[in-house]
């Protein structure tokens, strides 16, 4: 558990909510600001969360690679998990969040006060264990923002290899059948998860151009994922049709989907835990996989913190407060435009 254990105080606030985004005036930076600033503290690079055009940007260390994927040519700072840089005196660290590689709590003190901006995070427990990043890790503080995107109690994931082995007998029964499974997930984690989960061993892995790229970065930071290929590199229609093929949600109905003749497809999201958001998704299946924390999730990585304010930004945001303040919290939100999607997997392709 990082930092030492800290006692409830009412300071000062030490993050506030600016047109940008999240601002801390002591210290003078962004946290994932939506518009361009001087300097951008980022948790990761999903796309609502990471974007261009800032002046500096400061990420963890083992984010840098996906980020400066996505964003190009950046003034980049990366620092290690754990350490802390003075940032106009306030003491800054990075803490891991569990959500996809590299992504980050921050850690802002000033003045003996903590605050913790979770920024997205998942909480694993038995059987829960995301091989493709580093785990959550608690981070004391006497404020803590926490996202609350599941936070509902219908929420609540299964176990991973539960999850995983679906995966594997609905791939399985297509190959069977010579038919392509094209499983829809989010670019950037998601797929990730999936390669590190599934077993290849029941025949080829193809991915699309945008997983392919996410996965050069991966494997770059020391991520170990199996062998995969590009659908151009597959010239032989047989291996195709035995193929588990990941691709982002938008090219259902594309050209890609389009050359893989005959396939069933799947939606690897949070969203497939219920019933109606299966329906619209229109797949054959659904298999209820989220890199963000479940209700239960949630409760313990807020009570973890000890923290007697909570801030809930993004997702059922009224649920989450009105539960807090039953415990006798401080608890109130902010709005923010952070989405829940990966913008970037909308493109047909």
């Amino acid at each position: 558990m990082a930092g030492d254990r800290v006692a409830p105080r009412q300071p000062q606030d030490l993050v506030v909510l600016r047109p940008e985004g999240l601002y801390c005036p002591q210290g003078d930076f962004h946290i994932d600001p939506w518009r361009p600033v001087p300097r951008a503290v980022i948790t990761h690079a999903h796309a609502d969360h990471a974007r261009r055009g800032h002046q500096a940007y400061l990420c963890s260390a083992p984010g840098a690679g996906v980020l400066r994927e996505r964003l190009g040519g950046i003034n980049l700072q990366a620092l290690d998990y754990g350490k802390r840089i003075d940032m106009n005196g306030v003491a800054v660290s990075l803490h891991p969040a569990g959500h996809v590689l590299g992504s980050a709590q921050v850690r802002i003190e000033h003045r003996g006060q903590v605050w913790v901006a979770s920024g997205d995070y998942f909480v694993s427990g038995a059987g829960d264990a995301n091989a493709s990043c580093t785990p959550f890790e608690p981070v004391r503080c006497h404020t803590f923002i926490t996202e609350s995107t599941f936070g509902l109690p219908v929420y609540r994931w299964r176990p991973q290899a539960e999850l995983m082995a679906e995966i594997d007998r609905w791939w399985q029964g297509n190959a069977e059948v010579g038919r392509a499974s094209l499983l829809l997930a989010y670019s950037f984690g998601k797929a990730q998860r999936v390669l590190t989960g599934v077993d290849a061993g029941i025949g080829p892995i193809v991915v699309h151009d945008t997983v392919h790229t996410i996965n050069r970065a991966y494997r770059a930071a020391g991520v170990a994922l199996p062998v995969t290929l590009r659908l151009d590199e597959v010239k032989d229609i047989n291996l195709l049709r035995r193929a588990l093929v990941i691709a982002p949600p938008g090219v259902r109905s594309g050209p890609f989907a389009g050359a893989l003749g005959d396939f069933g497809d799947a939606f690897a999201s949070g969203w497939m835990q219920l019933r109606g958001a299966r329906r619209r998704q229109g797949a054959d299946r659904g298999f209820a996989l989220s890199d963000h924390a479940d209700w239960p999730g949630l409760q313990s990585a807020i009570a973890a913190t000890g923290a007697q304010r909570v801030i809930v930004t993004h997702g059922e945001e009224a649920v989450m407060v009105r539960w807090l303040q039953q415990q006798g919290l401080q608890a109130g939100s902010f709005s923010t435009e952070f989405g829940v999607d990966d913008a970037l997997d909308q493109a047909q392709g």
